[in-house]
């Protein structure tokens, strides 16, 4: 580093930074954020940083965290802010255009990767892909699946194109509103879809950064008719899954047996209802045979 442009000893930028944050975050996380930060930026691991403590800032580096520590104040995802994330082991290019991966959405992958693991030769379709995190990491996981990707929104589809290139698959990316589609091009043998679930009702129960900056497209459906998208999905699924064929949702914690029902009444069996890494109702797989 070039001793004229290093203005500021990064230790002491991070009693600033944990000040400035201190009555917004808890102290983990802020700890969280000026760690991903550093990685991001210097490429320089928590235990890197703690062996070299004289390391500086350039003038850029600390443009860069005054910027970062603004976005955050203003309740901006640390995510959103570095433009990327890491989800089943890949990275991702994240933007307000698509939601964050969630770890509940990696275990519903995981779920599928572990039922496809003997099974040859699969179509797999992702309704609402938003950054393509589902689809890119089963076709990451499954090298014998062709991929199908839908979402209504032309800007997602641009971040998990760019994500597939990123990330080395291909996918067949379909711009659509599922609620007016009347049939699918093809036969799957699995459908998967993370569709919007979280009714406005519960937008207080849920994070100020996520309200705020995370697109309302992807996550929030009417009070009145919460399981919208989940039936239009198992219509179209009843008629396009193969033989053997395999629906999977993310679902509403609060909504486990009503999309449960919804699904026998749509003539699905085997259906089974999975918990989640917090112990709350979050995953679901039928079959129509």
């Amino acid at each position: 580093m070039d001793d004229q442009r290093a203005i500021m000893q990064i230790q002491k930028f991070k009693k600033h930074f944990f000040l400035e944050l201190v009555n917004l975050y808890p102290e983990t996380e802020i700890q969280s954020f000026f760690s991903i930060l550093i990685e991001f930026k210097l490429n320089l691991t928590r235990i890197e940083l703690a062996l070299q403590p004289t390391t500086k800032f350039t003038r850029e580096d600390l443009f860069f965290f005054q910027n970062a520590l603004t976005d955050l104040k203003n309740n901006i995802p640390i995510q959103y802010i570095i433009g990327e994330t890491t989800f089943y082991g890949l990275t991702f290019t994240v933007n307000h255009h698509v939601l964050i991966p969630r770890p509940e959405t990696a275990e519903l992958v995981d779920w599928i990767i572990k039922d496809a693991k003997y099974k040859k030769q699969l179509k797999i379709l992702d309704i609402g892909t938003g950054s393509g995190c589902i689809a890119i990491a089963l076709a990451k996981k499954i090298p014998n699946a062709e991929v199908f990707a839908l979402d209504i929104s032309a800007k997602a589809l641009e971040t998990a194109k760019l994500n597939a290139n990123t990330n080395k698959v291909s996918i067949h990316f379909i711009e659509s509103d599922i609620l007016n589609l009347h049939k699918l091009a093809h036969t799957f043998d699995i459908i998967v879809s993370n569709p919007p679930y979280v009714r406005k009702l519960e937008k207080d129960q849920m994070l100020k950064n996520v309200v705020e900056n995370e697109p309302h497209l992807a996550l929030f459906v009417e009070n009145e008719n919460p399981l919208l998208f989940y039936k239009k999905i198992a219509e179209l699924a009843k008629t396009h899954l193969s033989k053997n064929g395999i629906l999977y949702f993310e679902i509403n914690q609060y909504l486990g047996n009503e999309t449960l029902e919804l699904l026998k009444s749509n003539g699905f069996k085997k259906i089974e209802l999975k918990k989640d890494i917090f112990e709350v109702n979050r995953m679901i797989k039928a079959t129509i045979i």
